[in-house]
């Protein structure tokens, strides 16, 4: 009973990490992203996903995670079914259903990544795993996208996007 004990106060630590991070609606998080220069990055969810409720626990829970994000990007969740909300981009107003079909979207989870002009970088579908993200929120945060330098380099790279630095690592 005491392991039993261990583990629920792990759990509800990691719960706490990820929902303390702040989830801003998206016409807040996109005008935040331009005002501060961050990058931009929206959570498309739904709330039968079972791999969605994985990643908010296992990777946006995870405190590395959750350090890079609260400092360096603006993020918000975008509820994928909802065709109730709404929200503005480019002078179109979508509801959340047209929006999520116009970013391309057909899985969940889907993570977007806009720059910090609000122009889209691309769109990652799936469950990913805490270091791959680390290493994901790296990229776009230091614009290495920018350098034509693929994500699979980057990681071969240990994370390094500037091709100098990097020649003299094995």
């Amino acid at each position: 009973m005491r392991h039993f004990g261990q583990v629920l106060l792990l759990v509800l630590a990691v719960s706490a990490q990820a929902s303390s991070l702040e989830w801003l609606p998206f016409d807040d998080a996109l005008e935040r992203a331009v005002v501060e220069g961050k990058p931009l990055l929206i959570d498309f969810f739904t709330d039968w996903c079972h791999w969605c409720k994985v990643m908010d626990t296992k990777t946006f829970g995870d405190p590395e995670v959750a350090k890079v994000l609260a400092g360096d990007f603006v993020l918000c969740r975008i509820q994928a079914e909802d065709a109730k909300a709404s929200l503005r981009y480019r002078d179109t107003t979508y509801t959340n259903v047209q929006f999520t079909q116009a970013m391309g979207i057909r899985g969940f989870p889907s993570i977007a990544f806009f720059d910090k002009e609000g122009s889209p970088i691309t769109v990652v579908p799936g469950y990913i795993e805490a270091p791959t993200f680390l290493y994901m929120l790296s990229y776009v945060r230091d614009g290495c996208y920018k350098r034509q330098m693929s994500f699979q380099e980057f990681m071969k790279l240990k994370g390094d996007c500037d091709e100098e630095s990097s020649a003299g690592k094995p």
